[in-house]
């Protein structure tokens, strides 16, 4: 299996490359988040996921180890195929992509090419575990907000009229861990 390339990119065509390592050219997917970490380097090391299905072997590639277990977690969920998770990677980055799993956010998932409503609920509920379990390499990664007070403050916030998708976009952006119920409410009332 095919781990980890090193090479020289001879061709960009999102979402497709041209890298040649050792005199070989390997044509690789990547997610457009992976384009453009790329810059305009021309030595490239990505780490390779290898799809083989009986008509055609494809490689996927990333910047990360993080996207990489990332969207193979996505590829382990039935009726999520690798052109999907790679869709799914190229509209949100590794921490909208884990937040909006965490805050059950299926409006900003169903926004990916390729994702309805239904299929995001379904990625929400066999995903949710699972990812809060991932091991990621990069603690930049691992912003997700486990307040607890969080909970309480979306509830408080619905009994004030605010729709449950609406309260967990207004909270999605409270990152601090330390905040008493009151001054969560406070906040998200001022990213209404």
């Amino acid at each position: 299996m095919i781990g980890k390339l090193t090479g020289i990119i001879l061709e960009k065509n999102p979402p497709e490359i041209l890298l040649e390592v050792g005199d070989i050219g390997y044509e690789i997917l990547c997610p457009m988040s992976s384009f453009y970490a790329m810059g305009e380097e021309k030595q490239l090391s990505l780490y390779i996921h290898l799809s083989i299905k009986e008509d055609a072997h494809t490689l996927y590639g990333f910047i990360s180890k993080d996207e990489k277990n990332l969207f193979r977690e996505l590829t382990r969920v039935n009726g999520i195929g690798p052109k999907v998770a790679l869709a799914i990677l190229s509209h949100l980055d590794i921490v909208s992509l884990m937040n909006a799993v965490a805050n059950e956010d299926d409006v900003l998932l169903a926004k990916a090419p390729g994702i309805g409503k239904k299929t995001a609920q379904k990625l929400i509920v066999e995903l949710k575990d699972r990812l809060e379990k991932l091991e990621l390499s990069s603690q930049n990664h691992r912003n997700i907000n486990t307040n607890p007070n969080i909970k309480q403050a979306s509830a408080a916030l619905q009994a004030l009229g605010f729709k449950s998708k609406e309260s967990k976009r207004m909270l999605a952006i409270i990152n601090d861990k330390t905040l008493s119920t009151e001054d969560i409410i406070r906040l998200a009332l001022k990213n209404k």
